[in-house]
């Protein structure tokens, strides 16, 4: 019994070791291939996978690409195939556009909307007629700590170069100039994203501005009937109406994945050098958004 469970355990110990050396070898070539002739080569953009929602008509390779984008936007959540989920959106638009099987893209979104600048750059990357429902408006928003401060005997000592540099500190009180000043910048942002509104959906900027552009949301049957949107429906509504749209009635429906990228598994397990306990709280019970940031988005999502 006693020299079963010794061969056991050799054998054990010989396949972790071939396995050991087998991630070695794989280490070995990735470093060779990015440092020859001694300048590291950039690694080549991800390709993301597809996945096959609606098979196509027999012998047809037309495809209609389903792009997902949840949560809120912004350019600070990595991304699954580059740094952040904006640059992971116009990689795969910018995939779809090189491909010429791809007749038509259906971006699913399900968001509360997001940081301005980041959105600003989704809209960019799209550049084709947009719906933004509801909730046209920015946000911007800080904390007032002052009076805990007071508590614990803490202060801030703050050294600037300019006036505003600190007017969202939370330590103090905002001065009127400040709060002037703040509310300018929100306000000449919610003009722009208000003239994209009006741009794309055909309707009149100060109409929006002194109705219904004023932060409130919109259930499907009310955006209909304020023209925000052009219909209502199923996904499989949109995947209808991309074939009709880009004449391929037979393409088949597929949804880009995360890429799987040798490199970025092997950049992974390399970071993983120390031991950490990471704890997920509810989304809940998590600041969901920045303190400083503009954002546009309904102001039922601030905390």
């Amino acid at each position: 019994m006693a020299n079963r469970k010794l061969g056991c355990l050799t054998l054990f110990l010989f396949l972790a070791l071939c396995a050991s050396a087998i991630i070695n070898v794989f280490l070995a070539i990735a470093l060779l291939g990015r440092v020859s002739t001694g300048v590291a080569r950039e690694e080549p953009l991800a390709k993301f996978r597809e996945i096959m929602v609606q098979r196509g008509g027999r012998g047809v390779s037309d495809r209609i690409v389903v792009i997902v984008m949840r949560g809120l936007i912004s350019s600070s959540i990595p991304g699954a195939a580059s740094d952040n989920m904006v640059d992971d959106l116009r990689m795969a638009l910018q995939q779809a556009r090189d491909d010429d099987r791809v007749k038509g893209v259906v971006l699913e979104i399900d968001s509360p909307g997001g940081e301005v600048t980041a959105s600003d750059m989704i809209y960019n990357a799209v550049a084709n007629d947009t719906t933004i429902t509801g909730s046209i408006g920015v946000i911007i928003q800080t904390l007032n700590y002052e009076q805990l401060f007071n508590k614990v005997g803490l202060a801030s000592v703050v050294f600037k170069s300019g006036k505003f540099k600190d007017m969202l500190n939370g330590a103090r009180p905002m001065t009127p100039e400040e709060r002037e000043f703040v509310q300018n910048f929100v306000m000449k942002t919610y003009d722009k994203f208000l003239g994209i509104v009006a741009k794309e959906r055909n309707l009149p900027a100060d109409g929006l501005r002194n109705s219904i552009a004023d932060g409130r949301i919109f259930s499907g049957k009310d955006a209909l009937e304020n023209k925000l949107i052009d219909g209502v429906g199923q996904i499989e509504d949109a995947y209808a109406k991309a074939k009709q749209l880009s004449g391929a009635p037979e393409a088949a429906v597929v949804r880009y994945a995360a890429p799987f990228s040798l490199g970025r598994f092997f950049r992974a397990l390399g970071e993983t050098n120390q031991s950490k306990l990471q704890i997920e709280l509810p989304k809940q019970f998590l600041p969901q958004l920045e303190s400083g940031r503009a954002y546009f988005l309904p102001s039922y999502y601030a905390p």
